[in-house]
């Protein structure tokens, strides 16, 4: 089963100060990594722009193997806080190796550069290695190596050939009907006015071929109010309640998020 989620820009709305804005995408970054989140979908609420530059931002760079962010991502305001976050530590969060210990079959993050009028990757191993595919000087590349040490040569491969998990995508969409109209698999959506959630409502939703959407509302709107009257234009969607017997007024999304893909991880 592969899952992706679809949260709001207004994310960060129930936080004054950046810091703590920070650490909030903190822990949502590390929930979309333990549950192996294929995709993250930001979709903006209404008509103002809140916080989805330091949402995505953040999102994007805790996603980006450490050894790649000076390269990736120049000092800008955003990212004032960014030792307060914490870690992801995904296999393809690897430290930087020495040359000798690379073996054919290996995958690595990494960033091609120009030099001399060729092209290479830097894949943290203190060495730079050619390269030969399409990709422009500047830009994150994914490699498998065709032969390890000495001769160490790469090749491009997509995410999806990589065995293991590899980290999540950022992408932002101008609204949350445009999100779930182009999307084609199942949908669950996060509701209290959902039925309360079971195994066997799970199973048909979450089947080990899907690719299903995990949908949450926003602080201030659910996301029945948030779709209003083209609800019922939605297709392959249910609306499900992760916490039926909740005394709090509010369920965060930082704890939704947790919750609600832990309750779906045990379930599969």
């Amino acid at each position: 089963m592969k899952l992706s989620v679809a949260i709001p820009e207004s994310s960060l709305s129930d936080e004054s100060l950046k810091i703590d804005k920070t650490r909030k995408i903190s822990v949502l970054a590390r929930a979309c990594a333990i549950f192996k989140i294929d995709t993250v979908y930001v979709y903006q609420e209404g008509n103002k722009k809140k916080d989805p530059g330091l949402l995505i931002m953040i999102l994007k760079y805790l996603e980006t193997p450490q050894f790649l962010r000076r390269r990736l991502f120049p000092k800008m305001n955003d990212l004032k806080f960014a030792g307060v976050l914490q870690p992801l530590r995904i296999p393809s969060h690897v430290t930087p190796v020495n040359p000798k210990k690379i073996k054919t079959g290996d995958i690595r993050e990494g960033i091609v550069v120009s030099s001399k009028g060729k092209k290479f990757v830097d894949v943290g191993i203190n060495q730079l290695v050619q390269y030969y595919g399409k990709t422009p000087a500047g830009k994150r590349v994914t490699v498998r190596f065709k032969e390890g040490y000495p001769r160490l040569s790469v090749k491009d491969i997509e995410k999806n050939e990589v065995p293991t998990y590899w980290g999540y995508s950022v992408k932002e969409r101008a609204n949350l009907f445009s999100v779930l109209s182009e999307w084609k698999g199942n949908i669950i959506i996060t509701s209290r006015k959902g039925k309360t959630v079971s195994g066997e409502q799970l199973s048909k939703y979450t089947k080990s071929d899907d690719h299903t959407l995990v949908v949450f509302g926003s602080p201030k709107r659910g996301v029945h109010e948030i779709i209003g009257g083209r609800m019922n234009k939605v297709q392959n969607a249910k609306s499900l309640n992760f916490f039926p017997n909740q005394a709090t007024e509010t369920v965060r999304l930082e704890e939704a998020l947790l919750g609600t893909l832990a309750i779906i991880n045990a379930n599969n």
